[in-house]
C-alpha cells in the first residue's frame, strides 16, 4: 500500500471523530503574493471562518522537517489540525491559508483525499518578481544569508547535496528556489479560482469580491483594502547576523542584553520598540533585480508561464510581458 492511499485511509477514518469541522476552502499560492493581506481582508466577514493562526501547513508534510516556532504550533494529526477551527460557528465557511500548499508535492492530492468538495484560491505572481521578492524575504527571515540574488540562485545545485546551507535556517528546501515556481492540477476547474496578484495588488477590492462570489457568500459586505508584509532589503548582512546571533543566542552576552531590555523596558513597550527600530535600522527600501539576470530568468521560466496560460484559458505570456523577450 502506498504512503499517499495509507494516508487517505487513515484521514478519512478520522473524519468521523466529533472534534470539529474541516475546511471547505484553501488559500494557496505564491509567496509574497498578497495571501496575507487576503487572508486579514477575508477574516471579518460574517460568514467566513478563518484561524487566528495563519498558516497550519498540515497537508504539506515536507513542511514538518523543521518547522518554525509559532504561537499556534504546527498540527501534524487530524485531532489537532481540527482543533484549529473549533471556533466556527454553525453555517460558516471554514478556510485556512497555507500558500506553501502550491509549492509542495503531496498537499494537494492529501487536501483531495480528506476534502474532495475543496474548493482552492490560488494566488499567481509573475516568476521572476516573485523569486526575487522571495529571496529578499528569506533573507529578512534568515532562511537565506546569501543576498546576492544571482549567487543564491547558482547555488541550488550545490544546496540540493547539503552543501552551504545557512546555520540558522531552519528549511533547506525553501532554497531551491526554481522548484517554487510549479503548479499542481488535483481538482477540477470548477473547484479552483485563480487570481493574479497583479489584478489583486491593483484592486483589492475587485478581486477579493471575486472570491466571495465563488464562495457563494455575501459579496457586498464592506472591504477594507490591505497591505502585508512588504518586501525589504537588509542594509548590512553583518550587523543582520549579529542581530540574529543575539535574538536566538543562549550565551552571557546574549542574556546580558535580554536582560537589561526586559529590566528597562516594559515587556508591549519593549516588543513594538524592538520592532520598529529592528525594521528602521536593519532593512530599506528594495533595490530591483538585475535587468540582465531578470531576462535571463525570464526566458528560463517562459514555457512555464506558456503552460499555465493553456491551463487557464488565459493569456499570462502576453500579461506578464513574456512575448516580449528579446
Amino acid at each position: 500500500m502506498s504512503s499517499e492511499h495509507a494516508f487517505a485511509q487513515r484521514e478519512r477514518a478520522a473524519r468521523s471523530t466529533p472534534l470539529g469541522a474541516l475546511p471547505d476552502f484553501f488559500i494557496v499560492g505564491h509567496p509574497k503574493s498578497g495571501t496575507t493581506a487576503l487572508y486579514q481582508m477575508l477574516r471579518p466577514h460574517p460568514q467566513i471562518y478563518l484561524p487566528e493562526s495563519k498558516e497550519p501547513w498540515f497537508f504539506a508534510t515536507e513542511l514538518h522537517e523543521r518547522t518554525p516556532p509559532r504561537p499556534g504550533g504546527t498540527p501534524t494529526t487530524l485531532d489537532e489540525y481540527r482543533g484549529w477551527f473549533r471556533g466556527a460557528a454553525p453555517g460558516q465557511h471554514i478556510g485556512e491559508a497555507s500558500p506553501f500548499y502550491l509549492w509542495s508535492r503531496t498537499a494537494a492530492a492529501r487536501i483531495a483525499a480528506v476534502v474532495p468538495a475543496a474548493r482552492i484560491i490560488a494566488i499567481l505572481r509573475e516568476p521572476v518578481s516573485f523569486l526575487h521578492s522571495l529571496h529578499l524575504q528569506f533573507v529578512e527571515s534568515y532562511v537565506e544569508v546569501e543576498p546576492d540574488f544571482r549567487k543564491a540562485l547558482s547555488l541550488e545545485a550545490q544546496r540540493r547535496e547539503g552543501r552551504h546551507i545557512p546555520r540558522y535556517t531552519y528549511w533547506p528546501k525553501a532554497l531551491l528556489y526554481s522548484e517554487h515556481v510549479r503548479y499542481h492540477a488535483a481538482f477540477s476547474h470548477e473547484q479552483v479560482l485563480v487570481l493574479i496578484y497583479e489584478e489583486f495588488r491593483d484592486d483589492n477590492e475587485a478581486t477579493v469580491r471575486r472570491l466571495l462570489r465563488f464562495l457563494e457568500v455575501d459579496e457586498e459586505h464592506p472591504i477594507s483594502a490591505r497591505e502585508a508584509n512588504p518586501t525589504v532589503r537588509v542594509r548590512s548582512g553583518r550587523v543582520h547576523e549579529a542581530v540574529h546571533a543575539l535574538s536566538v543566542g543562549r550565551g552571557p552576552v546574549s542574556l546580558a542584553v535580554k536582560g537589561t531590555l526586559k529590566a528597562v523596558t516594559p515587556r508591549g513597550l519593549r516588543r513594538s520598540a524592538l520592532r520598529r527600530a529592528k525594521r528602521s535600522l536593519l532593512f530599506g527600501a528594495p533595490r530591483p533585480a538585475d535587468a540582465g539576470l531578470v531576462l535571463e530568468l525570464r526566458r528560463r521560466f517562459k514555457g512555464e508561464v506558456e503552460a499555465l496560460s493553456e491551463y487557464l484559458g488565459r493569456d499570462l505570456v502576453t500579461f506578464w510581458g513574456y512575448d516580449r523577450l528579446d
